[in-house]
This record gives C-alpha cells, sequence and structure tokens, in this order.
C-alpha cells in the first residue's frame, strides 16, 4: 500500500479542496463526542457530498479510479450483468482481469472488473457476482461519466430488455393478435414471471431517472406504445410488443391492487414504489380503449423538498400581491389552470409561507401528495362516502382556520367553500380554467350566487408551466422574426433584444430546456370588481374591470423570455393554450 492510501479520510478530503482545516477539526471535535463515523458526520454537517466522500474512501481503500470517457466494452461483457442491475445500482462490467494481472485469463482465475460510483455497497457486489459467477474486481467511477457511459453502452435500458423478452423474429403476426385473450388465472400468471417484474420496475425506474412526472402506458393494433412526460412534454421509448401486453398491464394492476379480471370499467389505483433516493408514490389509472386497456401512472417522489413560494416564478408585484391575499383572515383564494400544471405546489407552498402553531390548518386532497408538518391532511376515498363536499362539512367541525380544498368539481363543494369563506375561514382552492377571470365565470355556472361569490372571492391565481433553458448549454440565438412579431403585440419588444435558447448536451438530454417554472396572472379581487361579480359578469367586462397593474400570463411568460429564463417557442406553445387574442 502506498504512503497516500494510508492517509486518513480527513487530510485525503483537504488535499482535494473538498474540505477546508477548520471544518475538519469542527467535524473531528463532533466526532470525539458521539463516536461515530467521521463520514458520516460530514454529510449530515452538510460540508461534503456523497460522491466526494466515495471518491475519497475508494482512494483511501487503494481503489483504483477509471475514466470511462473513452472506454470500449465488449458485448460478451455487456450481456454479462443485465441493464435493470445497471440502472439500479449505478455499476458497469468492464472487462476480465486476472487474479494476478499477470494477463493469464483461465476460467478458474478471472475477475470481473466493475465500476462503481459506491464501491462500498457490500451487498450489490454480492448480487453482481451471484448473478455473472465471476468474483468482482471494484474500481471507481465518477457518477456524471458513469451516467454517459451507461447510456452509450446499454441505451435505453427498457429498449433492451424488451428485445430480449420478445425479439423482432418473434414479434406476432396480425391473427395471433385478434386471439390475445386470456382468464384471469392466466392473466396472474404473466404478471409473475420474473422477467416482467423487471420490466415494469425497470420502465418506472427509466421514468424516475429522466424526471418524468408521468409514464403513459397505451395500447394500439400492432405494439404497445410507452411515454414518459418530462418537462410537460412527451417523449417516447421504443415500444413494446402486443404480445406483452396483457402481462405488463397485469402486472400494474396487481401492483396497483386493482381487479385484475375487470378490463371494461376505468379503474384507480395506488403503488408504493422503492426508487433509489427513497419511496415514490404512484397514482395508476386505467381506461378501456379499442386496443385494450391504457394506462397513466403519476409519479410522486416523496424525496423531492417542497419548493418556497418565493421560488416559483412569481415577478415581485405577483408575489407580493399573493402574499397581501395569504395574511386575510376569512374569504377564498383561487388557483387555476389544466391538470399538472403545478396548481397543488403552489398551494403548499402558500400553506407552508403562513404556517404557526397558532393557527389551526386541515386540508382534503385527491390524494394527499406531500405530507406537510403540522398541518392537518384528509385524503378522499369516495369509495367510503368521503368526498369533497362532505369531507368539508366534517372539517368545519374542528374549528379550523385555514382549510385547503384539493379541487372543486361540482356545485356541492363550491357552494360549501364560499359558505365557510363568509364565515371566518380563509379557504384555499384549485379549479379548472383557462385564466384568472375565468374562474369567476365558472363558478357562476356551477350555481354559486353571484352575490356570495362578491363578498367571499379574494384572488385568483392562474398559471401555467414553462421550460427553462439549460444552465450548461444557453447561448445567444436570433428566433423566428413571425414569432417574435406575434408576440411583439401582446408587449414591446425592444429592436436589438438578444434572445437565448438551449444548444442541446448531455445534461439536458439534448433538449436545450431543464427544468420548468410558473408563467402566472394574479387577479385580485377590488371594490369595483365585487360590484361587477355581484352583477354576473362576462369574462371580458372582469378582464376591463381589473385593477390598472393586472399582469396576464402571456406578458408575464414574455417578461421571462426578455430575463433569458425560457424561449419565446416556449411561451408561444403554452400561450395557445390560454387565449388566442392575448
Amino acid at each position: 500500500m502506498t504512503v497516500q492510501q494510508k492517509k486518513k479520510l480527513g487530510e485525503l478530503l483537504c488535499e482535494k479542496s473538498y474540505l477546508d482545516q477548520l471544518r475538519l477539526e469542527s467535524a473531528l471535535a463532533e466526532q470525539k463526542i458521539e463516536h461515530r463515523r467521521l463520514g458520516q458526520i460530514l454529510l449530515e454537517l452538510g460540508y461534503i457530498t456523497e460522491t466526494q466522500l466515495n471518491e475519497a474512501l475508494a482512494l483511501q481503500a487503494g481503489i483504483e479510479r477509471i475514466d470511462l470517457t473513452n472506454i470500449s466494452i465488449s458485448t460478451e461483457i455487456l450481456t454479462l450483468v443485465p441493464a435493470e442491475l445497471v440502472s439500479k445500482h449505478n455499476v458497469l462490467p468492464l472487462r476480465f482481469d486476472s487474479r494476478n494481472h499477470s494477463g493469464n485469463s483461465e476460467n478458474n482465475n478471472k475477475l470481473l472488473a466493475v465500476a462503481m460510483t459506491d464501491p462500498f455497497q457490500m451487498q450489490v457486489l454480492e448480487n453482481l457476482r451471484l448473478v455473472t459467477g465471476y468474483p468482482i474486481r471494484r474500481y471507481y467511477a465518477d457518477p456524471k461519466d458513469m451516467e454517459n457511459a451507461i447510456m452509450k453502452f446499454y441505451g435505453s435500458n427498457v429498449a433492451r430488455m424488451l428485445d430480449n423478452l420478445v425479439p423482432v423474429d418473434q414479434m406476432p403476426d396480425a391473427d395471433d393478435l385478434d386471439n390475445m385473450d386470456f382468464s384471469p388465472a392466466k392473466l396472474h400468471e404473466l404478471a409473475r414471471e420474473p422477467s416482467l417484474v423487471n420490466l415494469v420496475n425497470l420502465i418506472i425506474l427509466e421514468a424516475i431517472e429522466t424526471r418524468a412526472s408521468d409514464i403513459h402506458i397505451e395500447p394500439f393494433e400492432h405494439d404497445v406504445k410507452i411515454k414518459y412526460r418530462v418537462d410537460g412534454l412527451l417523449v417516447e421509448r421504443s415500444p413494446s410488443s402486443k404480445r406483452l401486453q396483457a402481462a405488463i398491464i397485469s402486472r400494474i394492476k396487481i401492483m396497483a391492487d386493482m381487479n385484475i379480471a375487470e378490463r371494461f370499467v376505468p379503474q384507480d389505483g395506488h403503488i408504493e414504489f422503492a426508487g433509489k433516493n427513497g419511496r415514490v408514490d404512484i397514482r395508476v389509472s386505467t381506461v378501456p380503449t379499442v386496443h385494450g386497456e391504457s394506462i397513466e401512472l403519476r409519479l410522486l417522489d416523496r424525496t423531492a423538498s417542497l419548493i418556497p413560494l418565493h421560488d416559483l416564478g412569481m415577478n415581485d408585484q405577483c408575489l407580493d400581491g399573493f402574499d397581501k391575499c395569504l395574511q386575510k383572515t376569512h374569504g377564498i383564494v383561487l388557483v387555476t389552470g389544466p391538470t399538472g400544471c403545478g396548481k397543488t405546489t403552489t398551494l403548499y407552498a402558500a400553506m407552508k409561507r403562513i404556517f404557526k402553531p397558532s393557527v389551526k390548518m386541515i386540508t382534503i386532497e385527491d390524494p394527499v401528495e406531500y405530507q406537510l408538518e403540522g398541518i392537518n391532511q384528509m385524503p378522499v376515498n369516495p369509495k367510503r362516502g368521503l368526498t369533497f363536499a362532505t369531507g368539508l362539512r366534517h372539517i368545519l367541525r374542528h374549528d379550523p382556520d385555514i382549510v385547503m380544498v384539493g379541487e372543486i368539481r361540482d356545485a356541492e363543494t363550491a357552494n360549501i367553500a364560499i359558505r365557510a369563506a363568509l364565515t371566518g375561514h380563509l379557504v384555499f382552492s384549485t379549479l379548472h380554467t383557462n385564466d384568472a377571470p375565468g374562474a369567476v365565470t365558472r363558478l357562476i355556472d356551477m350555481g354559486v350566487e353571484p352575490f356570495l361569490l362578491a363578498s367571499s372571492l379574494e384572488a385568483v391565481l392562474a398559471q401555467r408551466l414553462v421550460r427553462k433553458i439549460c444552465s450548461k448549454c444557453k447561448e445567444p440565438y436570433k428566433p423566428d422574426e413571425h414569432l417574435i412579431k406575434n408576440l411583439n403585440g401582446s408587449m414591446k419588444i425592444e429592436p436589438g433584444t438578444t434572445f437565448y435558447h438551449g444548444a442541446g448536451c448531455n445534461e439536458c438530454n439534448h433538449t436545450g430546456m431543464k427544468g420548468r417554472l410558473g408563467m402566472f396572472e394574479l387577479l385580485r379581487v377590488t371594490g369595483k370588481l365585487r360590484e361587477l361579480i355581484a352583477e354576473k359578469p362576462t369574462t371580458e367586462q372582469i378582464i376591463k374591470a381589473a385593477p390598472a397593474d393586472h399582469i396576464s400570463m402571456v406578458h408575464d411568460g414574455i417578461s421571462k423570455v426578455l430575463e433569458g429564463v425560457t424561449t419565446p417557442e416556449e411561451i408561444f406553445r403554452v400561450s395557445k393554450t390560454i387565449s388566442e387574442d392575448e
């Protein structure tokens, strides 16, 4: 062992500039009191990252670091380790080494060289030994290099596994596809096949890794499409053979505790899935189509931290106005927009901002997406008679100060929420409308009395999500002139303005965009608007009577373009769903 390998962990971290002497001494002092591993203490204090710790530990243990940038790996080696194992544990088989490095490669003298981002996972090493039949020699690899290498050599893990399960030359004929009806017992048998279990797990794992919010499994005449929704847009993966349709759908239904024999009625279910970083809750929904059941899985990552209100993307004026609404003692505040536009995230951020132990806060949601410390959260359960309306009635008997109703779906829920707002409660809820003024006319159409709505409504926040330019490949560019002309009709854009877009890189999967932020429109209800709402106005009348400082969503989006946060194309894509006339 060399002198460097004998060095202490703290010294190695300082040498690599991952840690300074002052922080090391602080952690060592804590170690003397707690008698725990230094690395664990440094991680908990936030002084180093897990990647930095693994790198230093590997160096200390004499585990060689390997550069994966220009490496080549034979097909024989790649087929030894299944794609799902590679993806789940961030490992990569490299080559055969001999035990004595003499070059002798007799079978009984072979070691399988494997790159790992965490070479101290003993159970993973044991799994690799059992799967491959060879003893393992560990190498350390940088996590980013590992990610790129896995994508290079394994491509889409799901695509590779699908091809292994049903090779192209075994695809079913058109005649076979018409006779694929299985009994419940046969479906259970298919769904419990180890290869199918691994395939479905891999589909979910791959979706989590690509930051997908949803997985769509859609059956068609000759194949089954698998799509992930990433940053609001659907990305299609390699389709599955029609031969696997019944087995894939049955496996998901078993995981979601659904009725596997019922294929002609929509069903809802729930899966708790163990991801790499912790638990992921998955809402599952099925609908029957002409080619079989279509399944949608909504991924809710419990390990993701809630976004603070000031990080959602509101401009200062909107944030200040919304903040004032949150300080009200009673009234109703609505957040509107289509499914998947971040309404619940905004409400959670609002409730976290105003939470204090002296205030009783209760929510009723479908489902409870994230658990908020100190806030009572109730999931609806229609099968047992617990709807938004019945739950809200019972909530009001618990003397809450603030109530959040996940969604106003019907007249009964709307009327109870409005009356709660009139009797001393601050009520938050969501509604599906295109813009903020549309929320008023929607509630009146539902049957809410205009004079009650006028008295209780404090504000409506409408929102959409737009994709952000990737910070790693951001560069100036010249957008289409026709596009700028269209946007210029909504807001003045000065000649010579510099626009930015993403060129595309590994970080953003060559899309040029990574992550999303909100585009907002806040309609504060003033005295003038209250008088107008009581008279059952149209959406156009409400827009004309809005406060002078009212900013539309499109204007807010254009300001984000001028700040270099997003692109004109992205604003145009989203604004088409808001209004053709704005």
